[in-house]
């Protein structure tokens, strides 16, 4: 078993009971759910890996700001505090408040996709690739080829590939792409950091073209925690300034404050150009609200104010890092092939690799995700065909047609188990490997998944499926 490192910086002065149903109730909840963890009550769930989204344990001095919210419609005192430590810890002027992260790209690419275009980033997640889409865009990723590795030890595997970059925007036109946007950490692919250095190689290139950049910041601090750790030059530098550092590099950035800013519900956008700023405005109010509330009650901006900073103290940032690299290391131990090195929040099991007698097109992800909520109770999330994949012409469609001849499968085919911060000991961490060691031991017998009703848009979200084989 992994080595157990530094205790947390902290003190748990509130507990909420979880309960481990057992088996026969899981494989009925896992029937009824439609072997889509996404659709199983929190309340039969043990130990809940599904996201770091939104699951954080909130601290005693957010709790404390919950109470001094202004819940003016317009004008609200809490969106100035929060506007003061966005500017402060990023560096822009103009902030705009959402419910949450997808909402702020509704609202920004709203205002700077162009139908047809690219957005070209380093890896493109789930709910941004959607809201590209919606908009007529076209996600395209450009992230270096060891970021789609699993088991390169590669210390910025989030890096754009620049070179490549350059050369396809020179050869489709700037004109034929709406920005570039830069992902901290990258999410698809193990949240795995970008370094300093590769962000002002990407400016350089989106300058060069005339194109915005946009970071999406929603794991920001971790990002800045990997640049201090591993890229030369920085290991002195308080995370505040590499994060300044940072976002001096782009136009501007959305962020679900759900993730580094340590709450339950929030998110906005923040840019440099009062134009973009007052554009946004505009759709704003017809999606969210008045641009001093942006869809959260005062109470939420109260709290996300101070999360943003508790999110940049370094000695809680180590303690997180320390366990989901906790977490891998025991899992590599039991031999369950996991993304290395380890990301900022959670560990990604390689399940292509680990269900290797499962083709893509029986989901081995989501099928896996299943199968560790059936021996264990425990919900991670598949990010593979399902959620990332693209259906092919419609013409392969046609009665007759092999299934697996419909998927473009993305490159990787991941289990995401994402740590909630603040949430789970080290404890709960073995119970999730001693559960994985039981599942490799009989992998084989774990079937592949088809689809039964397959939704049009986020499929991972809404489909229901049933084992096969």
């Amino acid at each position: 078993m992994a080595r157990k490192p530094h205790p947390e910086p902290f003190r748990i002065k509130m507990v909420e009971p979880i309960r481990l149903l057992p088996r026969q109730e899981r494989e009925a909840v896992l029937q009824r759910a439609g072997y889509n963890v996404f659709n199983i009550r929190s309340e039969d769930v043990f130990i809940d890996l599904l996201t770091d989204s939104g699951t954080s344990a909130m601290s005693a001095s957010q709790w404390a700001a919950l109470m001094v919210g202004d819940e003016a419609y317009a004008g609200s005192a809490s969106f100035h505090r929060l506007r003061e430590a966005v500017e402060e810890i990023f560096g822009y002027p103009y902030v705009i408040p959402t419910h949450q992260g997808r909402a702020a790209e509704n609202v920004l690419f709203g205002v700077l996709v162009r139908p047809g275009t690219w957005v070209a980033g380093n890896t493109i997640f789930d709910t941004t690739r959607a809201h590209i889409l919606d908009k007529g865009g076209r996600p395209a990723e450009f992230v270096i080829a060891e970021g789609l590795e699993p088991q390169a030890e590669h210390p910025f595997k989030g890096n754009v590939d620049v070179a490549r970059l350059r050369a396809s925007i020179g050869e489709i036109g700037a004109g034929n792409v709406s920005f570039v946007l830069v992902t901290l950490t990258s999410n698809n692919n193990g949240g795995q950091p970008v370094s300093l250095e590769n962000l002002r190689a990407v400016r350089e290139v989106a300058s060069e073209y005339g194109l915005p950049l946009i970071i999406d910041a929603a794991r920001y601090a971790e990002n800045a925690l990997f640049i201090k750790q591993r890229e030369a030059g920085y290991a002195t530098r308080e995370l505040l300034d590499i994060t300044r550092e940072m976002f001096a590099l782009a136009d501007g950035c959305t962020m679900s404050g759900k993730k580094a800013a340590l709450v339950n519900i929030g998110g906005f956008i923040a840019v440099l150009d009062e134009r973009l700023y007052r554009a946004c405005l505009e759709r704003l109010v017809l999606f969210e609200g008045f641009p001093t509330y942006g869809g959260l009650a005062g109470r939420d901006l109260e709290a996300m104010a101070q999360g943003l900073r508790e999110g940049l103290d370094e000695a809680y940032l180590m303690s997180r890092l320390e366990q989901v690299a906790y977490l891998a290391e025991a899992l590599d131990g039991v031999g369950v092939p996991v993304v290395k090195p380890p990301g900022g929040h959670g560990v990604y099991v390689d399940a292509g690799a680990f269900l290797d007698h499962l083709p893509r097109d029986r989901f081995p992800a989501e099928a896996l995700a299943a199968a560790l909520y059936l021996e264990g109770g425990i919900r991670g999330a598949g990010l593979g065909t399902l959620a990332l994949g693209e259906t092919e012409p419609e013409d392969n469609d046609a009665p007759g047609a092999p299934e697996a001849a419909r998927w473009r499968h993305p490159p990787l085919e991941l289990l995401r188990l994402a740590i909630p911060r603040r949430v789970y000991t080290y404890a709960h961490m073995d119970y999730v490997a001693d559960t994985m060691a039981r599942l490799a031991a009989n992998r084989r017998c774990i079937p592949g998944l088809r689809l039964v009703h397959e939704a049009s848009v986020l499929r991972h979200f809404l489909s229901t499926l049933e084992p096969v084989g």
